[in-house]
């Protein structure tokens, strides 16, 4: 098939170098040309594993990159919009950039062509792209309009295309439907995954993964109540974790056993600093404001919102639990991107949360191994930029963890004890068992569990000093 997939940006990068891994022939599209140049040049613009391999493997071959939208359209048989849809001061989604680029399909089609909602977009959008392209001129035969929601977590967005829970279709005509059951044929037939280059099968994915058809309203919804639905399971498992540490429970024990459920799983189930990113907030807040327009009050929204929120502000409490006065003293950041796998800080709570440390008088000494550039755009004073762990640690009187990597889970402790000024780990993101940590010499606190202390007794058996006098 002959694609064009609009926008550059995580998704349609990802989709565009990933439908040419399928055998198809890509065009993508941005007008961003300085952006175009460097990926015709093989730079790559984001941290995602498995990308820079496909890029090289496909560019100036199946791959292209183009800023001539017009062209592109006349050259395929299917458009992906894959465009910002960045929130508005009320929340709801800004299609601006959308409408912008139905307006130039229109011009452009020449045959029978399937406009593709690849972004996120609230539901009716598919019937608002389908007047624009009508009101500018275009023959009502010579298109129609569907939605193919991505399901691609940053880090993982690859791996999670070519290997899919499921592949969902939102279109109201065969002849449409068809056009996308043949784009995706390669993997709802399995012959992708007997190729000898595949990029290598994660864990558990269904081969070949189901094709789910609806119609478009219905695939629209599909994507806002999939991210609503996994921030509100985080923002659970973040309350819940508040009340264990009330009650003096362990929370990792108690997403043990509710995750073990079939019903529930244990996936996002991982309580910390709370969602981030590029989805989850804008999604949720997208979400309410649909509903709000439709005359329901998602009030469950709000709470899951909420919740997110006081988490940063509860971990904030932890470090003043753990330093008494935050002024002038030095800590060291362990991550900034708002999860591990990519060096996107959008959103990010870590990025939150050095920010209202810097407020108070901190200084503070990041290490983050892939976002660490893109933050000093966002915070050019206060914070210096370590090479690693131990160098961030260096001298600090407390190390935070905020960001999972891998290489922070499994860090040297005695050499990490070495270099802090006091052995104080404030860990966000639950990566070091309480009791290994005290036995190493640590004051550790994390997220839904008692702190622990090298002399063994837990902070919650601790009698407070006013009591012992």
């Amino acid at each position: 098939m002959r694609i064009a997939v609009v926008g550059s940006g995580y998704v349609g990068l990802v989709a565009g170098a990933c439908f040419a891994e399928l055998g198809h022939q890509v065009i993508v599209v941005d007008n961003d040309e300085p952006r175009v140049a460097a990926l015709k040049n093989g730079q790559v613009p984001i941290h995602e594993k498995f990308l820079p391999e496909l890029l090289q493997r496909h560019r100036g071959k199946r791959l292209e990159f183009s800023t001539d939208l017009h062209e592109a359209v006349r050259a395929s048989q299917a458009i992906f919009i894959a465009v910002g849809t960045p929130p508005t001061d009320r929340g709801d989604a800004d299609l601006s950039y959308v409408e912008s680029v139905a307006r130039e399909i229109a011009g452009a089609i020449n045959e029978y062509t399937v406009v593709v909602e690849k972004s996120t977009v609230p539901v009716y959008t598919s019937d608002w792209v389908r007047k624009i392209i009508l009101r500018n001129g275009a023959d009502p035969n010579s298109f129609d309009v569907a939605s193919n929601p991505e399901f691609l977590r940053e880090g993982t967005a690859v791996t999670d295309f070519l290997f899919p829970d499921r592949i969902v279709v939102g279109c109201d005509h065969e002849r449409c439907c068809a056009v996308l059951r043949e784009i995706y044929l390669p993997l709802t037939s399995g012959s992708y995954y007997e190729s000898a280059d595949a990029i290598p099968q994660p864990d558990s994915a269904p081969i070949p993964p189901p094709i789910i058809v609806t119609s478009t309203k219905s695939a629209e919804l599909i994507k806002h109540a999939s991210n609503a639905f996994l921030a509100m399971k985080i923002s659970f498992i973040n309350a819940v974790a508040s009340l264990c540490e009330s009650v003096g429970s362990d929370v990792s024990q108690v997403c043990q056993g509710i995750g073990s459920d079939s019903r529930i799983g244990p996936r996002f189930l991982n309580p910390g600093v709370g969602y981030g990113g590029s989805c989850f907030p804008k999604d949720v807040m997208a979400f309410r404001a649909v509903a709000r327009e439709c005359g329901y009050d998602f009030r469950l929204l709000e709470e899951v919102m909420r919740i997110n929120e006081d988490q940063r502000e509860r971990f904030l409490r932890k470090v003043r639990s753990a330093l008494w006065t935050l002024r002038g003293k030095q800590l060291a950041v362990l991550g900034l991107a708002f999860k591990g796998g990519t060096d996107d800080i959008r959103e990010s709570p870590a990025i939150l949360i050095v920010k209202a440390l810097l407020q108070e008088g901190c200084k503070i000494t990041a290490y983050d191994p892939a976002a660490m550039e893109r933050t000093q755009e966002v915070i050019s004073s206060n914070v210096k930029f370590a090479n690693s762990a131990y160098e961030a640690a260096h001298g600090a009187d407390a190390l935070l963890i905020l960001t999972e990597w891998e290489e922070f889970a499994n860090l040297d402790l005695r050499r990490l004890r070495e270099k802090l000024r006091y052995p104080i780990v404030i860990d966000g993101r639950n990566l070091y068992d309480p009791e290994v940590m005290a036995e190493q010499g640590f004051t550790y606190y994390s997220v839904g569990r008692a702190a622990a202390h090298p002399d063994g007794v837990p902070a919650a058996l601790k009698p407070e000093r006013s009591r012992q006098k």
